[in-house]
């Protein structure tokens, strides 16, 4: 996989406190190994502290960028990683759920795991869609209008999705494949 996505630019979330911190990590890493340049973006710029399993505090990392210095236009591709507390502060917030649809609206791909898909549901981008997440929001996925699955890996039209942590290296695998495709016409369908 090196090499593979040298001269992409691919926005990563962090919520303000509350995404899990190895879904953060390793899909950071593995892009990062495959040639990506990576911003991690989120709320305001400064230090969050990340989660393991939502019951014990992780590792802090620092959001380079905040919602209003950056655009979909300025990236690639985009990860959204779970965590229940950092989920649902991101889908709580206007500008990141902006953020997220935008990504869509220009064909762009995107890899969400877990309770990431919170996001995707309020950004009105699930409809139509086939996509997995955290066995606990499939009703919320399912009422956005998205058929959910229990898959480690679901792919379509541009839109990587993964259930959990235990998933991750399959997730991280697609998430590179696709991004290295590029735009995906088949984003924009669900906008």
């Amino acid at each position: 996989m090196a090499g593979e996505l040298r001269g992409k630019k691919v926005a990563i979330l962090l919520a303000p406190k509350g995404t899990e911190q190895v879904e953060f990590t390793e899909p950071k890493r593995a892009l990062e190994e495959a040639g990506a340049s990576v911003d991690v973006v989120g709320v305001e710029t400064g230090d969050v502290q990340t989660m393991n399993h939502d019951t014990e505090p992780g590792d802090t990392f620092t959001v380079e960028k905040a919602f209003s210095e950056v655009s979909a236009e300025d990236y690639d591709g985009l990860v959204v990683p779970g965590g229940c507390v950092g989920a649902d502060q991101l889908r709580a917030n206007e500008e990141a759920v902006g953020f997220v649809r935008s990504f869509f609206e220009q064909g762009k791909p995107v890899g969400v795991i877990c309770h990431g898909p919170w996001t995707l549901v309020e950004a009105d981008v699930v409809r139509g869609r086939r996509l997995t997440s955290y066995w606990s929001i499939k009703t919320d996925i399912r009422n956005a209008g998205g058929e959910w699955v229990d898959e480690e890996v679901v792919t379509d039209g541009g839109l990587v999705t993964s259930r959990h942590p235990g998933d991750l290296e399959a997730f991280c695998s697609k998430v590179i494949e696709e991004f290295a495709e590029g735009r995906h016409e088949a984003q924009t369908r669900s906008v």
